[in-house]
C-alpha cells in the first residue's frame, strides 16, 4: 500500500501519484528573541551546544494573519470542488492510516525530552511561538535533506526530519524548518493535501474522462501547493524573526553542502533571485518561467527567497511583530 507524505521541505519537482512529498513547504532583520547556541568545550568530534531561548509568542495568532494571498485564493478553489471532503474521507481508511503510522514509528527515532532533547526543545518553542500544539517529531536516516508533515484524521500529526538535513543546517535554520512544517498544520494544509491526492488517484482509475479529470485536479493541486509553501515560509520567519535565516535554508537546499556551508552568501542569493526576475520579465521569459514552474510542487528557491524578503519588509509583518509577548527563557545543555 502506498504511503502519502504530506507537506515537506524537499525541492523535488513533479509528484508521483503514489507519493505526495513536497518541500518545503523568506527581509529586513528583526531579532526579537533569537535562539543562541554557544559551543561548549569538547573534543572536535562531539561538539555540544547550550540552547538559550529568550522566546516570544504571538498573541491570538490565527493562520489568516500570515496566510499568503495566493494560498487563500487557491484554498477557496479547492473547497469549491464538489464532494472533495466526503470522497477523501471515504478513500482514506483506517488501514492506510495505520500503515503510514507504523511505517514511521518503525523506521525513525521519536524525539522527546530524553531523546535528542535539543531538537525537542526547538520544536516545543516553535510551536509555542505559533500558538499551536507541538506535534510528534521523528528523525529518519536519509541522505536526502528533507522534512515533511503527516496529518492523519483523528490522530496526532507528526513531523519527520532527515538526518542529512540536520547535518546541513544550523540550529536556527533547523528551527525555521520545523516552523515551516508547523505552518502546514496551523493552516490545515495536511487535510486538503491528503484529500486532493487521494481524489486524484481515484480519478486516474476511472475509465473515459477519469484521466482528464485527474489531470485538471493535479494542475489545481500543484498551483495550491506552491501557494501553501509561501505561507509556510512566512511561518518560518515568524519563528526565526530573521529573514536571512529562512533564506539561508532555501539557499542550502538549492545548492549547499556541510563542507562549504560557511562560504554561502545570502545577499548574493537574493541578487540571484532579482536577476531571475529580470530575465523572466520579457514575454518569452514569462512563458518559459510559467512552463518551468507549472508542474512543480514548490516555487523555485530563488522565488521563495524573494517572496520572504519582501514580506519581511511589509507593514503586515511589522504589525505582527507588535503583537509579540516575551515568555520565560529556557536552557538545554
Amino acid at each position: 500500500m502506498a504511503s502519502i507524505s504530506l507537506p515537506s521541505l524537499n525541492l523535488s519537482a513533479k509528484l508521483s501519484p503514489f507519493s505526495l512529498s513536497f518541500t518545503a513547504r523568506n527581509k529586513s532583520v528583526f531579532y526579537l528573541s533569537a535562539v543562541k547556541f554557544t559551543p561548549l568545550k569538547s573534543n572536535r568530534r562531539n561538539k555540544k551546544y547550550i540552547c538559550r531561548a529568550a522566546s516570544v509568542v504571538f498573541r491570538d495568532l490565527d493562520a489568516d494573519d500570515f496566510r499568503h494571498p495566493l494560498d487563500r485564493q487557491n484554498t477557496l478553489l479547492l473547497r469549491a470542488i464538489p464532494g472533495l471532503n466526503d470522497i477523501g474521507k471515504a478513500l482514506l481508511g483506517t488501514v492506510a492510516e495505520q500503515v503510514m503510522l507504523l511505517e514511521n514509528i518503525g523506521t525513525s527515532v521519536l524525539v522527546a525530552k530524553n531523546q535528542l532533547p535539543e531538537l525537542y526543545q526547538l520544536m516545543v518553542e516553535a510551536a509555542k511561538i505559533l500558538n499551536i500544539e507541538a506535534p510528534d517529531l521523528y528523525v529518519r536516516q536519509s541522505p536526502m535533506p528533507n522534512a515533511y508533515t503527516l496529518a492523519i484524521s483523528g490522530k496526532k500529526p507528526f513531523v519527520v526530519v532527515h538526518t542529512s538535513l540536520v547535518e546541513l543546517l544550523t540550529r536556527k535554520e533547523l528551527q525555521a524548518v520545523l516552523a515551516h512544517e508547523l505552518g502546514h498544520l496551523k493552516c490545515d494544509h495536511g487535510v486538503w493535501l491528503t484529500f486532493a491526492n487521494i481524489l486524484t488517484l481515484g480519478a486516474y482509475t476511472l475509465p473515459g474522462l477519469g484521466g482528464l479529470i485527474a489531470e485538471r485536479l493535479e494542475e489545481q493541486l500543484f498551483r495550491w501547493l506552491r501557494a501553501a509553501e509561501l505561507t509556510c515560509d512566512r511561518a518560518a520567519l515568524l519563528v526565526a524573526q530573521d529573514p536571512k535565516v529562512v533564506i539561508s535554508v532555501l539557499m542550502k537546499l538549492a545548492g549547499g553542502c556541510p563542507s562549504m556551508a560557511d562560504q554561502l552568501n545570502v545577499d548574493a542569493f537574493l541578487d540571484q533571485a532579482r536577476s531571475y526576475d529580470k530575465a523572466s520579465s520579457s514575454p518569452v521569459g514569462w512563458y518559459i518561467r510559467n512552463a518551468q514552474t507549472r508542474q512543480l510542487s514548490h516555487p523555485l528557491p530563488v522565488l521563495r527567497a524573494r517572496e520572504i524578503d519582501e514580506w519581511s519588509r511589509s507593514k503586515e509583518y511589522k504589525s505582527l511583530l507588535n503583537r509579540v509577548t516575551p515568555v520565560k527563557s529556557v536552557q538545554i545543555v
